[in-house]
């Protein structure tokens, strides 16, 4: 589950309209939300406040294995409707499967004058983090420089890590660090330029989309605005082949080199995403919410005319290191995900599979031809059933003997994360981990 900082980031990037998938480094994300999920560790807490739509607080607290805690602030200079952990949209606070919106070119803020002077502010997000008793300190920075610009400031202060270094000590602990980060996205390119102080380290990532992009928002239609399936087109409409998945191929690479270290690295990838037909993009919808079933009824249920997937291969070159994964929505709830990773020079590989399982609970039930059984069935026109989402479970298991199984849900007003790591190929030790995690969120 998401912490309240990263929940707060994402609405950012969403109330600013920037799209954080487009970056080469989310290239493999949704095959990561089902096999590379983070079970927790121990008992965690945390307790998260917006007392205006402007600032928010954060606090957590690690009771196992060890005793220590952090205090957050959050600030943003645009309005961000943040929910408590009762009316939050489940699936904002989850690493799932989903395919991505087809990419357009981001919109800068409206200008406003005032007697000739330009009167709106250029957005921002600071962010800090006080972890106790280490005394580290964790900070961002985010500002949108331009329509197609977004500057980012990254640093870590951790004194003990620090000290270690200084004493030629090897510790877990990385030393203080600052990183800058320049993100260009055009729609149809979207390069990051990055530079990381301690090592001095130099990279640029770069991915392009192939095929047609998504249209500004001033140039939809009404169909489109309104969500009204019966008045759009289907993405891949005018270029539909016979047989086959239909989609969009993205491709990228990076390239980085660190002067400290004298050495260098590169990388290279591509992903092929298929959407359903005729769904519009994510952030025309309504969002889901558990507690609203009104949120529902803009999407009608048609049957998928191809599964939503997505399939990625990575190569590193240099490491040897290739890998490929596929992971496909199978059902309404149910997605699939398989990953396979191989090394050239070594011939080491690993077979990782895994799952993602909605729970909903249904708020009410209409019987079709008298069989309530069937309320899923698909019916032109129809609306999705008003179903509250409970939770997910995700479980992966690969050939390392690792297996990993998480359930995530909400009680009351309360997020839980419980979660277990096993390795079935040591008898004396087969629970490598066990953790719970409780969240709460409040606003106003």
């Amino acid at each position: 589950m998401h912490p309240f900082a990263t929940y707060v980031l994402r609405s950012y990037y969403k109330a600013t309209g920037w799209n954080e998938d487009n970056l080469y480094a989310n290239i493999t994300r949704s095959s990561n939300a089902i096999l590379d999920f983070t079970v927790p560790r121990g008992l965690h807490f945390s307790i998260s406040k917006s007392p205006n739509p402007l600032f928010k607080t954060t606090y957590s607290m690690n009771a196992l294995p060890s005793l220590n805690g952090s205090v957050g602030y959050i600030f943003t200079t645009c309005d961000l409707d943040v929910k408590g952990s009762k009316d939050v949209r489940f699936k904002d606070l989850i690493d799932r499967f989903r395919v991505f919106d087809q990419p357009r070119r981001p919109e800068g803020k409206e200008e406003v004058f005032l007697a000739g002077e330009r009167m709106d502010l250029r957005d921002y997000l600071l962010y800090g983090r006080l972890y106790i008793p280490t005394g580290r300190l964790d900070a961002l920075y985010s500002t949108r420089i331009s329509a197609t610009l977004q500057g980012l400031v990254a640093a870590i202060s951790d004194p003990r890590a620090d000290y270690s270094h200084s004493r030629g000590l090897r510790t877990g602990a990385s030393p203080s660090n600052i990183m800058f980060s320049l993100q260009h996205d055009t729609g149809r390119w979207c390069t990051e330029y990055t530079y990381s102080a301690e090592d001095s380290m130099v990279g640029v990532r770069t991915l392009y989309n192939f095929g047609r992009l998504g249209a500004p928002l001033d140039s939809l239609d009404e169909g489109e605005k309104t969500g009204d399936s019966s008045k759009m087109k289907r993405i891949d409409e005018e270029e539909a082949m016979e047989g086959g998945l239909k989609g969009r191929i993205s491709a990228g690479a990076e390239v980085y080199f660190s002067a400290k270290e004298k050495s260098a690295g590169v990388s290279t990838g591509i992903r092929f995403t298929t959407l359903p037909d005729a769904t519009p993009p994510s952030f025309l919808l309504t969002p889901e919410s558990s507690s609203s079933a009104s949120s529902l009824h803009h999407v009608p249920q048609t049957p998928f005319v191809q599964p939503p997937t997505t399939i990625t291969a990575l190569f590193n070159p240099m490491m040897g290191h290739i890998s490929g994964a596929y992971a496909a929505r199978v059902s309404r709830d149910l997605s699939l995900c398989s990953r396979f990773d191989f090394n050239v020079y070594s011939y080491e590989s690993e077979w990782t599979v895994g799952t993602e399982w909605w729970l909903r609970r249904s708020k009410h039930r209409t019987a079709l031809s008298g069989d309530n059984d069937h309320v899923d069935v698909a019916i032109p026109e129809a609306p999705w059933p008003v179903d509250e989402v409970t939770g997910v479970v995700k479980a992966r298991a690969s050939t390392s003997n690792d297996v990993a199984l998480m359930w995530e849900g909400r009680l009351q007003n309360i997020l839980i994360s419980l979660g277990v790591v096993s390795n079935l190929s040591s008898g004396s030790k087969p629970i490598k981990s066990l953790g719970l995690e409780v969240s709460y969120f409040s606003s106003g």
